[in-house]
């Protein structure tokens, strides 16, 4: 990268330009004077060299400007490359942002739908257990309502035996629930990284 002292700022380029063309507008002027001059004077000698310093002066102002629009043309020139490359870099650095946002995005899909298949295994298990315990609940019931009639010693280890499998029973159940409740919460964030990634993806397409 050029260095302050090696390449003058826009303002000092301005600075000299105003001054060259400045200094060919002095000589175009001068030039004409001195013609007029020596037009007043009437001399021909005065005449021919005012005519031949004319020449001089209007090819040297000539020559400043015609410098001063070539340099200006290559600066613009320069800043236009410069921005295009500037463009590019910015075009690349965003590509390569939305390529590992996007990556991201996989990631933690593909996370998030592993989790999904866990906790629906886990609730078709929870599941299979609250049945079972529904299914010896009754059974206890039946028990208990056929040891009625045996004795109350039956009776009391049949109540027991029946609160035990209610106790289990609510259990399971509670842990149905449970994992509703979180398969609910990851499929939620499962919509919302899906959301994101598909909104990535038409970006990419996009640039």
């Amino acid at each position: 990268m050029s260095s302050p002292q090696a390449r003058p700022s826009a303002r000092n380029r301005r600075r000299q330009r105003s001054t060259r063309l400045t200094l060919a507008a002095v000589l175009v002027g001068v030039a004409a004077v001195v013609v007029v001059g020596a037009i007043a004077s009437g001399t021909p000698l005065l005449v021919s060299i005012a005519a031949v310093l004319a020449v001089v002066l209007g090819a040297a102002a000539s020559r400043i400007t015609y410098s001063e629009l070539v340099t200006a043309r290559r600066e613009a020139a320069r800043d236009r490359a410069a921005q295009a490359q500037a463009y590019r870099d910015i075009t690349v650095e965003r590509t390569a942002e939305n390529a590992a946002f996007v990556e991201e995005m996989q990631s933690r899909l593909e996370l998030h739908e592993g989790i999904i298949v866990e906790l629906e295994d886990a609730l078709a298990a929870a599941q299979q257990r609250a049945g079972d315990a529904a299914r010896r609940l009754a059974a206890e019931t039946r028990r208990h309502k056929a040891a009625e009639q045996d004795s109350r010693d039956s009776a009391i280890r049949l109540e027991q035996s029946r609160a035990g499998a209610e106790a289990r029973a609510n259990a399971a159940q509670m842990k149905v629930a449970e994992l509703e409740q979180q398969l609910d919460v990851v499929r939620s964030e499962l919509e919302t990284v899906t959301a994101a990634w598909q909104a990535a993806e038409a970006h990419k397409r996009v640039i």
